[in-house]
């Protein structure tokens, strides 16, 4: 079977999707949001968490990854990573940044579009310590994104990093970054088995909120 009729063969949403009603949507995206994620938790999809990052580099080409998601609030979604990797150097050149979250058990995405800020050194460090010993011994190996030249060189350095974050639980790691993502759209998306699919856009206008309906 060729690679195409093999993804031709790929089912989509088997299961019951749930009912939305924009109607009944809150007048900001951040309750939704965080309903959806727990709904989304709650049947059964694997790290609910998880997003797709999207910035670009300095000349405008996009670039993309998967992350946690630390945390939504009133300031916007947080993540984190070292300020001297790909996406830090990305986001300090242009400070713009979308986020995708897609749970497939219930048919929904979420995207969200804003400006990123650093949160500072005090709320970074916070946030790495409020993780586990292998995230604080992962960012103490640091050198994210730079070339490695023997896999060893990385399994050594992970060894002597899980070593001090074993010793020195609350050890500095100055390049980590908390950042937040101030939100300018956010989008939702439920799945419709008869491609009726519902898309609810909040758009930033001014202090509110605008909510559209989309043609899916």
């Amino acid at each position: 079977m060729e690679f195409r009729e093999f993804l031709h063969t790929l089912r989509v949403w088997d299961v019951t999707l749930p009912h939305f009603d924009p109607d009944a949507a809150p007048a900001a995206p951040l309750p939704l949001f965080q309903a959806w994620l727990m709904h989304a938790a709650g049947a059964g999809q694997a790290e609910p968490h998880t997003m797709s990052l999207a910035t670009v580099d300095e000349a405008g080409r996009p670039d993309i990854r998967t992350l946690m998601l630390h945390d939504a609030d009133d300031a916007g979604w947080h993540f984190a990573s070292h300020s001297t990797s790909a996406k830090g150097r990305q986001l300090a050149a242009r400070p713009v940044a979308a986020l995708g979250f897609y749970w497939p058990a219930v048919g929904r995405q979420v995207r969200v579009r804003g400006t990123v800020t650093p949160a500072g050194e005090a709320a970074s460090q916070a946030d790495l310590h409020a993780r586990s010993t292998g995230a604080l011994a992962a960012a103490l190996v640091g050198r994210m994104s730079e070339v490695l030249d023997e896999y060893r060189e990385l399994e050594d350095a992970s060894r002597a990093a899980w070593l001090r974050a074993e010793a020195d639980p609350p050890a500095p790691v100055p390049t980590w970054t908390r950042y937040v993502l101030e939100p300018a759209e956010v989008e939702f998306f439920q799945g419709d088995a008869r491609r009726r699919h519902v898309r609810l856009r909040y758009r930033r206008d001014g202090a509110g909120w605008v909510r559209e309906l989309l043609w899916p």
